[in-house]
């Protein structure tokens, strides 16, 4: 609350208040130094500011402007991948048009039947947010494909795959680098994340810019950044170092992978990132 206001003093009565608008001038004075509209600060003040907020505003870019930005971006709606009846907007890797071979409707699930190569989707997409979920036979192998570059002869020379497998009796699941929600080859799942053979396991992939994060059963099973420096330490000391244009396309199709093993899906979703 504030005080009554005093009766009027003289000229001779005022006294000249130094502080109050020193704080204030000092204030407005930070306030041009930090925002867009003012001189720049020095490199190490920069480095000041760009640490304290990520590292993800561009120089002279208004920190308030960009996290109302950031929060305003909605992901676009979630769009069936299949309706448990047909198969439809998909087709064996390398044939686009032509009738899907090796891959069944059978009671809602969306199952790899017989021979036909991978199941890949028409559409090429960039940032998504994927759900699915997956069933294998005893020491089945499958795995999600995703950001397939199109020239590439087959889907895993360019694209990276989340492990789908039954880790008891097949023999990548002694491997935690090649088990079930694994960035196959590369990063390592915690143990014991999945469900045993019959039973159903929920995944969640997402892929936004060089961020990927797969999700098995609730918990995140691996995140890592396409293209990092540790990205590349790991690709060099793997069967993919010279494959050059493995992970590195920005956009591209998803596929199912035909492994040779009878796997089940359904519940399949995607919805595109901003």
């Amino acid at each position: 609350m504030r005080d009554a206001p005093s009766p009027p003093l003289s000229q001779h009565q005022i006294r000249p208040m130094p502080i109050r608008p020193l704080v204030i001038s000092s204030a407005a004075l930070l306030l041009i130094a930090c925002g867009g509209g003012g001189a720049r600060s020095s490199s190490g003040d920069a480095s000041a500011i760009r640490g304290a907020i990520g590292g993800g505003v561009r120089a002279g870019a208004a920190p308030a402007q960009t996290a109302q930005t950031a929060q305003t971006a909605t992901p676009g709606a979630w769009v069936s991948l299949f309706n448990g009846q047909a198969i439809s907007g998909w087709h064996n890797y390398k044939t686009p048009g032509a009738p899907v071979v090796g891959w069944s409707a059978i009671n809602g699930e969306l199952v790899r039947s017989g021979p036909g190569g991978d199941l890949t989707t028409d559409k090429q997409y960039t940032n998504f947010e994927l759900e699915l979920e997956w069933k294998v036979e005893a020491g089945g192998n499958s795995g999600i494909i995703y950001r397939i570059d199109p020239a590439s002869e087959v889907s895993y020379t360019s694209g990276p795959e989340m492990q789908i497998l039954d880790d008891t009796k097949h023999p990548d699941g002694k491997n935690p680098l090649t088990s079930a929600g694994a960035n196959y080859a590369l990063h390592a799942p915690p143990a014991g994340i999945v469900k045993p053979v019959g039973e159903w396991n929920a995944i969640r992939l997402i892929v936004n810019g060089n961020h990927v994060e797969h999700w098995l059963n609730g918990i995140k099973a691996v995140e890592y950044e396409l293209g990092s420096p540790d990205w590349e330490t790991r690709r060099q000391a793997s069967k993919f170092a010279t494959w050059t244009g493995y992970g590195r396309a920005a956009r591209g199709y998803i596929a199912l992978q035909d492994h040779g093993d009878r796997v089940a899906f359904r519940n399949l979703r995607i919805r595109e990132l901003p």
